[in-house]
């Protein structure tokens, strides 16, 4: 049973990535098949924000309890919320391209808050790698770990919806529920959220027990 949630995550992934490219879509002008990538581009920083948001839960824990193991599981969370950020990046620029005309714009605020967030979070990873004693570098990486949690939210989920945004659902631009995900579109695009969600969690998993082992080596 403790595997039955991998299987769902393959199964479902499969599933959305055959049916995405079937099923029928909204004719809509200038988004035309490329709406098809919301059931990938949207689901993958679903992943994401869902491994960050593990990762403030481990570093709250360990600047409450001074365990080293949540420390580590905080920092694989962030390891693979990372991982997903790049494909999300690179779909997003694919659907830039053939929506915007260009693979990136300085004049969307949510594409320069992706930036940011990224790069705020390489400086966690690199300031873990900067710390030897192990129990300095898990209070201060998780204290950063929190600030860089705030920061990203605020520069892809406050700040676009504050200023004028190309993102559906930002800055007075409607989201896709309110005027094309119909029902052909939700029987894809809500299996896919739930199967790139425990498919996150599964590689989350994996880095734990590669921790664990690396820890065990090491002793």
């Amino acid at each position: 049973m403790k595997h039955l949630y991998k299987i769902i995550s393959v199964l479902i992934i499969f599933y959305t990535l055959v049916w995405g490219l079937l099923n029928p879509v909204p004719r809509l002008d200038i988004l035309n098949e490329t709406i098809r990538n919301v059931y990938y581009h949207v689901p993958i920083w679903f992943a994401m924000l869902f491994m960050m948001s593990i990762s403030l839960i481990y570093s709250i824990k360990a600047l409450s309890t001074n365990k080293l193991t949540d420390d580590f599981k905080g920092y694989n969370a962030a390891v693979v919320g990372f991982f997903f950020s790049i494909p999300g990046l690179l779909t997003g620029s694919v659907w830039a391209k053939f929506t915007w005309t260009t693979w990136w714009t300085f004049q969307d605020p949510k594409l320069n808050g992706v930036a940011i967030s990224i790069l705020i979070y390489l400086a966690y990873f690199i300031l873990r790698f900067s710390i030897i004693d192990e129990l300095k570098r898990a209070r201060i990486s998780a204290v950063y770990n929190v600030f860089a949690f705030v920061m990203m939210n605020v520069f892809i989920m406050i700040l676009p919806r504050l200023t004028d945004s190309l993102h559906p659902g930002n800055g007075g631009n409607p989201a896709f529920a309110k005027y094309d995900l119909d029902s052909n579109m939700r029987m894809v695009f809500y299996p896919a959220v739930i199967g790139w969600l425990l498919f996150s969690f599964w590689l989350f998993q994996i880095k734990n027990r590669i921790s664990f082992l690396n820890n065990k080596l090491d002793d």
